[in-house]
């Protein structure tokens, strides 16, 4: 979204727990949260956040297990996450910020449809990183689509879910087969290194940032907890 065209709203701000602060902005019938100059997230790109739910349920046998995201976003992961999930699932989502959840409640209340009415769905108002050290052996699937991705750009705090401990403690927090599925806007050649070497056995798979882009893209790991 340029912001040198004149069309573009200001709708709302939100300050992370950091200091910096999150902006919703609109034109027309898009939107987009920044942080500064960086978009972080567009109502128009959603390809990636959505492959990372579809994905992640395309690799796992149960479709009916307990499922945890990191981050509502604009909700795409979050609805991808439904389709592909069963009736019987259990979806968690962490959302740190509750200006986030206005939004999704408000302003981008078309983007987010019923999903966060689903019966399956149930949104905790914590950091991500303190449900999953909490968990042991809870979950079939965490999707983190947090921060930019591995780089932890938004927030340095975000470091502790792609550190070393921070993986330990995600494959801690599934179940045996268990799947934990990572969105980020950047290639990182060390990361799916760092998920092999905490055991995981690793899936890399890039992806278009959104529908027929050639150039801009995403990145997808797909890290399976081997069974016991």
């Amino acid at each position: 979204m340029d912001e040198a065209d004149e069309d573009i709203h200001l709708v709302s701000t939100a300050l992370l727990p950091s200091g910096e602060k999150l902006q919703l902005f609109r034109c027309g019938d898009d939107f987009s949260i920044q942080l500064g100059d960086e978009e972080l997230m567009g109502s128009t790109d959603h390809v990636s956040e959505e492959a990372l739910a579809t994905m992640a349920a395309e690799r796992l046998a149960d479709r009916g297990g307990s499922v945890l995201i990191g981050g509502l976003g604009m909700g795409f992961t979050l609805r991808a996450a439904l389709k592909a999930w069963g009736s019987d699932a259990g979806i968690v989502v962490a959302e740190l910020v509750p200006e986030v959840l206005a939004w999704a409640q408000g302003p981008l209340a078309h983007i987010f449809g019923e999903s966060i009415a689903d019966p399956r769905v149930s949104v905790a108002m914590t950091d991500v990183h303190d449900l999953i050290i909490a968990a042991d052996e809870l979950f079939d699937a965490i999707l983190l689509d947090v921060d930019n991705g591995p780089d932890a750009f938004v927030q340095l705090a975000n470091d502790r879910l792609y550190s070393r401990s921070g993986l330990r403690s995600a494959s801690a927090a599934l179940r045996p087969g268990g799947l934990l599925a990572i969105w980020s806007a950047y290639p990182d050649a060390c990361f799916g290194k760092e998920l092999a070497e905490v055991g995981f056995d690793v899936d890399e798979v890039v992806v278009p940032a959104y529908a027929g882009s050639e150039t801009d893209m995403h990145s997808l790991w797909f890290a399976r907890k081997p069974d016991a």
